[in-house]
């Protein structure tokens, strides 16, 4: 008998549990990944680059098929396909067939990631109730975020690239196996009305996340580089700023739920404009280490006020699909200012990568000012009452 309890009960839990387990196989094979290409497999730095950025290009293609795969076959079989394509991605970073070995895993690890996350995004929303759907959108994000923050750790300590690829395989079957024990009530929609493949309606959600997000390719890429030259606190700073995020989503995820949405989200704004600012000036150690806590509790919040927010007045039957599109943007984002961080710090000095973050914040503000607008918050009609209504009216 599988797992059938609704609202935040063992079935909603057993699903955050699975994607605390696929994303630290994950982790646990990304740090030890370049090491590998480059001395093991006797890769370039460029060719480093291009195996480790397959991901991204990939996961980013992926969101416009795993979300619709979501909505007309389940969130169950999106889910499934996720986990199976990261075993098999683990599995292919053991064939003997070198590079093209690290490029196939990649390939499968991104298109993998991509369906894990909106299947149980969309998942976890639907058992929660579309009401609590900020809680449990922060809810899989702790599961996300304690995944990638274990994982490191706990492949280094594997030893070898070989076992943390093996490891990625088997946490990834265990957590498959788990899911198939889990009982799934969405039905889809008996007809789909035609839509377009990219709603307008969801570029303001987009362009607000897209933008939060810029400053994240500045904190992975230079926050160490930048603080090392002020007292070198960089470690301990980005290990605070991922452990507020992830204890913040996990104790505080549900405000956008109880409060306004657009005060969680232009607090959160507020507060890591703070943070970049105060990093940017390259201060002592202490003062960039609660600038960096500030910055990640000011992180906390956007996704889950405009993914909540978005979902509200979103058909059930269409979750899937919004949360890869909305997930979309999050990958471009991401991608094209990690080009633009390097450029800017190489020209004009770290502190001028911070501020590009904290100036994107303000595009951010803008782009949710279309997203909060009081003719835009009620909820939407049922599926049949709104047939043939286009997506977010």
């Amino acid at each position: 008998m599988g797992l059938s309890e609704s609202g935040f009960g063992s079935r909603f839990w057993s699903l955050v549990g699975v994607t605390f387990l696929g994303f630290l196989g994950i982790g646990a094979v990304l740090p030890e990944l370049a090491p590998y290409v480059k001395h093991d497999l006797g890769g370039s730095d460029q060719t480093v680059g291009w195996v480790i950025g397959t991901f991204s290009f990939v996961a980013l293609g992926s969101r416009f098929f795993c979300g619709p795969l979501s909505d007309r076959r389940g969130r169950k079989v999106t889910f499934l396909t996720g986990l199976l394509s990261c075993s098999l991605a683990g599995l292919a970073y053991l064939l003997p067939l070198q590079l093209t070995g690290a490029f196939l895993g990649r390939v499968l690890q991104g298109f993998g990631e991509a369906c894990l996350y909106t299947g149980a995004a969309a998942w976890a929303v639907e058992v929660a109730g579309v009401q609590r759907s900020a809680q449990a959108l922060g809810y899989v994000s702790s599961a996300i975020w304690g995944g990638i923050s274990a994982g490191p750790a706990l492949g280094h300590s594997l030893g070898t690239f070989g076992r943390a690829a093996a490891f990625q395989a088997i946490t990834a079957l265990i957590g498959f196996a788990v899911v198939t024990l889990v009982k799934e009530d969405f039905q889809p929609a008996a007809h789909h009305a035609k839509r377009s493949w990219f709603p307008a309606s969801l570029v303001p959600p987009g362009l607000a996340i897209g933008f939060v997000n810029v400053h994240y390719p500045v904190i992975a890429g230079f926050l160490i580089l930048h603080l090392a030259q002020h007292g070198g606190s960089g470690r301990a700073a980005f290990s605070v700023y991922a452990l507020v995020i992830l204890f913040s989503r996990f104790f505080l995820g549900g405000l956008p739920d109880r409060l306004n949405p657009a005060i969680t989200f232009y607090s959160g704004l507020f507060a890591m404009a703070a943070g970049l600012v105060t990093l940017a000036a390259g201060p002592r150690p202490m003062i960039a280490i609660a600038a960096a806590a500030l910055l990640g509790f000011g992180f906390s919040f956007p996704w889950s006020s405009v993914a909540s927010t978005v979902l509200r007045r979103t058909p059930e039957t269409q979750h899937g699909s919004v949360i890869g599109l909305l997930s979309a943007f999050y990958d471009l984002f991401v991608g094209v200012s990690s080009l633009a961080a390097g450029v800017v710090s190489d020209h004009f000095g770290y502190s001028s990568a911070f501020l590009m973050g904290a100036s994107a914040l303000l595009a951010a503000a803008v782009a949710g000012r279309f997203v909060f607008t009081a003719s835009n918050t009620a909820p939407v009609a049922s599926d049949e009452e709104q047939y043939y209504e286009p997506v977010l009216r």
